[in-house]
């Protein structure tokens, strides 16, 4: 199977570091840098992912640690991460905002913008110090879920309680910082990550349809806001996305006002669907920012994806890259319990991660069926270790 050349990305599947460093509803703040160790093994868990293929990868700031005070940014939980790329040669998509934000920064005042766009060119600034790379940068991760996240108050905040106005407000944020690093960095790739979904109707009648069909549009909105395609006030522009990301999980589709509708059911539309509509609707590369599963369920998550993928790719679609998200093993959000969601385990004793043999095995066989991104032998997983 053929697909387009993808040459913004070093490698067709690519590996994830969950980054999150939100607050809780309750006012706990999760660091899952740290909390899934790779803030101390970054070196090494970069070298593990080009052993086992990923040459390019996700991976965050931790704003919050950066700026602990207006203005002021110490840089040195972000250096090693830097430094360890640089030394490894991974291609790193860098999520600059992934939820995350110091607390002297009011996400809904209206200085939130400039804050955030002089956040973004200070960042791009310290990395063109250490690399002469040109920039890979995902500005905000996840619009439409943290802007509902804020809404229905999983995420605190003191954004007005008016529907709609917070995605508004941070879209306005994410174009201005795309606008000043396309400015100062022309030659940057700039992506985003937004939830792939299916909303279905909980039956034929008409309001139903409407009402499904109506919150289902609403996960183009953020990537029409950017794009220029609505709402022209915002300042949006196809110039400040080069490839738009789709993070899809195997709960992404549901009943209106319901259940999650499960991969094989007769409601549940196939993934190559709904990248051919997004492909469509804007006319540019897209990719795969997130997918993955747990447990035992892993292999065959990704042998449906890849299914679906060259589906998607012969039907027209350039679909440049598949990432597996979160690539290690992590704790939960909201009760840190265990998740073994990743190829990588969590930190060992002996300072190391085991490779999930199943999974990796799986991905070789999805990397043979993709031109341009050759497999490697099951050895290298064991050398890795």
């Amino acid at each position: 199977m053929s697909r387009t050349a993808a040459p913004r990305f070093a490698s067709f599947f690519q590996a994830g570091f969950e980054c999150s460093s939100h607050r809780r509803r309750d006012g706990v703040r999760l660091d899952l840098i740290r909390a899934t160790g790779h803030d101390k093994h970054v070196l090494r868990d970069y070298r593990l992912c080009k052993d086992l293929g990923f040459d390019t990868i996700r991976d965050g700031l931790r704003w919050y640690l950066i700026e602990k005070s207006p203005g002021k940014y110490d840089w040195s939980s972000w250096l090693p991460a830097l430094e360890a790329a640089e030394h490894v040669e991974l291609q790193v998509i860098w999520d600059l905002l992934h939820y995350g934000s110091p607390d002297h920064i009011d996400q809904g005042a209206s200085d939130f913008a400039d804050r955030f766009a002089e956040f973004a060119v200070a960042a791009l600034e310290v990395r063109q110090s250490v690399t002469g790379q040109a920039p890979v940068v995902c500005p905000v991760n996840e619009i439409n879920f943290m802007s509902w996240a804020i809404e229905v108050g999983y995420f605190p905040s003191s954004a007005p309680q008016e529907t709609g106005w917070f995605k508004r407000h941070l879209v306005k944020a994410a174009i201005g910082a795309a606008r000043n690093i396309r400015a100062q960095w022309p030659d940057a790739t700039i992506v985003w990550a937004e939830p792939l979904i299916h909303i279905a109707p909980r039956s034929q009648r008409r309001a139903d349809v409407r009402a499904a069909e109506a919150e289902r549009l609403g996960q183009f909105e953020a990537y029409d806001w950017i794009t220029g395609k609505s709402a022209p006030e915002l300042g949006g522009d196809p110039s400040f996305a080069d490839a738009l990301g789709l993070n899809f999980y195997p709960h992404n589709q549901w009943y209106y006002e319901g259940s999650t509708i499960p991969v094989g059911h007769h409601e549940h539309r196939p993934l190559s669907d709904m990248l051919v509509e997004v492909a469509e609707r804007y006319g540019k590369p897209i990719f795969l920012s997130e997918t993955g599963a747990e447990g035992s369920g892993r292999p065959s998550w990704l042998h449906y994806v890849c299914n679906e993928v060259s589906n998607a790719l012969q039907r027209g679609a350039q679909v440049e890259g598949v990432c597996w998200y979160p690539i290690t093993a992590y704790p939960g959000w909201d009760n840190s319990r265990h998740a073994e969601a990743g190829l990588l385990s969590t930190i060992t004793a002996e300072g190391s991660r085991n490779v999930d043999e199943p999974l990796y095995e799986e991905m070789q066989r999805q990397r043979a069926r993709f031109a341009g991104d050759p497999p490697r032998s099951k050895s290298a997983a064991k050398a890795a270790r």
